[in-house]
């Protein structure tokens, strides 16, 4: 499975970004509004810039204390990306994630964002696909 197919089948392909001057507080309350776990930061809304997540929020206020609420996100963003294009299988994608031990990939095509993946989507993509194989393979059992 690719992640085109991924992208496909989400109910909602929209990635929401932010602007790398908003603060931490405003970005903490954009992902408790939005029900999200991250957002992408963004100068232009169209190429990416960073990913800030909840746990860099935890972090940062576990070490700073909340006065770091006022910083912006661009001080504790990630901003060395780590991307995937919509051909990449997704067994490549879940073993990145995996192996740098982070939960949401931005898709980047030609140096501009179309799209963001999280391990849930990869990980549910791949038990339908198995859940496929299965049936198939039953079906060649069962002379179908």
């Amino acid at each position: 499975m690719l992640v085109s197919h991924i992208l496909q089948s989400k109910a909602d392909d929209s990635v929401v970004t932010a602007l790398p001057t908003i603060t931490i507080s405003e970005a903490a309350q954009m992902l408790s509004e939005r029900r999200i776990g991250t957002v992408l930061v963004s100068r232009d809304g169209r190429t990416p810039d960073g990913i800030l997540s909840e746990r860099d929020i935890v972090r940062q206020l576990g070490s700073a204390g909340a006065a770091c609420l006022t910083e912006p996100v661009s001080s504790i963003m990630t901003s060395k990306l780590v991307t995937c294009t919509r051909d990449i299988r997704a067994d490549i994608v879940l073993e990145q994630m995996t192996e740098g031990r982070f939960r949401h990939m931005p898709v980047v095509e030609d140096g501009a964002l179309v799209g963001l993946i999280s391990l849930g989507d990869v990980v549910k993509a791949r038990l339908m696909e198995l859940a496929m194989e299965k049936d198939a393979l039953e079906g060649m059992i069962r002379g179908h």
